[in-house]
């Protein structure tokens, strides 16, 4: 959420963003936003200079009775300020309901290098690493490879639960195992924190951390026992991480606060992508690890780059070869100022898919959250948040079979993931 107050400073800006954005509808939202917030200041201090009025004449009441004198026309005047009070509070309210709304459905100032554009054909590339793979044999896909492997099973998995799930068995599990001890250990060694959040979140929090409009789609709902959605499974480690510090204040000397969550994360929608639909690549259940950031704001810029890096370096450790995509203005969603992508290459598709998702949501978050920091001077300030893909380990193990398999149907595992698998070749 943005801050009121910054609207109001910069109403230009935020308009500017809109259109580029697409958002045009929105655009005049901001004159109302602006209009109706000074209409609530200014009605919120009447109603607090007649809360203070009802104080002050009741102090006085009690005055002159204890001088004996008449008090009738100061009862009279007391017993007309609740009405008033009420009728103000009413106004107040329908006020602050519309400035919420509107609030909740603004997305995040963009980061000037955002580039413009409607959708993701026109997400800029920034980089490109590793040699693409052409072997000399038809390769499979990596849901028909890992079955006639014995290492998965699409269709038991299919059976019991939909489409969207799997079993992974054997030693594909191992390398599941090994992705996230490789990448915790990676990150451990960078700073980062371990963590494990619980896998429900109730909605105010959710609220807060993501804009449900763009989200609620693709959640699991929990029902309570009278049949009202309750809760949410979670999408991904980071909103239960951000929504950790809820209500806050962190010492600034604790910052940066970097956290590496480890997690399953639940996604109804899952769509279709490419020549090869079954298998790991879109799921409704997978296990991720994720890097997660609270920061001053005048390092954001820095870590959001650093962030990038650790999941490049990820990426090259694995040997995945992989580009660098700046997302553009259509494509951005509403909680980044500025966001990422790793796409790895997937032979089999002979495209690029994304594996990585890197976003600085600048102070969007701990606004909605009310999460600050408090300076060496007392001041309180909201915190910057940025979160960062380690690795989602449904798509790499797919990423894993496509780029390293071989013509005997075997997969040679990846030389960082050797010492936790315990095997070179899998799949024999």
């Amino acid at each position: 959420m943005l801050d009121v107050r910054f609207i109001e400073a910069n109403p230009a800006a935020v308009k500017n963003d809109l259109q580029k954005r697409g958002d045009k509808e929105k655009v005049s939202w901001i004159d109302e936003l602006v209009q109706k917030h000074g209409e609530w200041k200014a009605l919120k201090e009447k109603v607090d200079t007649l809360r203070h009025s009802r104080n002050e004449i009741s102090q006085e009441i009690n005055q002159l009775k204890k001088q004996g004198k008449d008090i009738s026309s100061k009862v009279k005047e007391v017993k007309e300020l609740p009405g008033k009070i009420a009728a103000s509070e009413e106004k107040l309210h329908k006020l602050q309901e519309r400035i919420d709304f509107i609030l909740q459905r603004l997305p995040n100032t963009l980061h000037e290098s955002v580039p413009v554009g409607k959708d993701e054909t026109e997400n800029r590339e920034v980089k490109k690493w590793g040699t693409i793979r052409k072997p000399p044999f038809e390769l499979k896909s990596h849901g028909e490879l890992l079955e006639q492997a014995g290492l998965a099973d699409f269709e038991r998995s299919t059976k019991i639960s939909g489409a969207g799930f799997y079993f992974i068995k054997g030693d594909l599990v191992k390398i599941e195992m090994g992705l996230i001890r490789f990448v915790t250990d990676f990150l451990v060694k960078k700073g980062f924190t371990l963590i494990q959040p619980p896998l429900m979140m109730n909605r105010k929090p959710y609220e807060g951390v993501t804009s449900l409009a763009d989200f609620e789609n693709v959640m699991y709902k929990i029902k309570d026992e009278k049949g009202k959605e309750s809760s949410y499974l979670i999408a991904t480690s980071e909103h239960p991480i951000a929504a950790m510090l809820m209500d806050g204040t962190v010492e600034e000397k604790s910052l940066p606060l970097k956290l590496c969550g480890i997690s399953s994360c639940f996604r109804r929608e899952i769509g279709s992508h490419g020549v090869d639909t079954r298998g790991l690549f879109r799921v409704h259940q997978f296990t991720k690890v994720e890097q997660f950031v609270f920061c001053k704001p005048e390092d954001s810029w820095k870590i959001h780059e650093e962030l990038l890096k650790n999941s490049e370096e990820i990426m090259q450790q694995l040997k995945i070869p992989y580009r660098v995509v700046n997302i553009c203005t259509g494509d951005i969603g509403t909680v980044a100022a500025k966001k990422y992508d790793i796409e790895g290459w997937f032979p089999r598709q002979d495209a690029y898919c994304e594996l990585v998702s890197c976003s600085n949501c600048t102070a969007y978050q701990s606004t909605a959250l009310n999460i600050r920091f408090q300076d060496s001077k007392g001041g309180k300030e909201f915190v910057h948040t940025l979160n960062a893909t380690a690795v989602a380990t449904s798509r790499v193990l797919a990423a894993i079979a496509e780029n390293f398999q071989n013509k005997d149907g075997t997969i040679t595992v990846p030389e960082v993931l050797v010492p936790y698998v315990g095997k070179k070749v899998i799949g024999t």
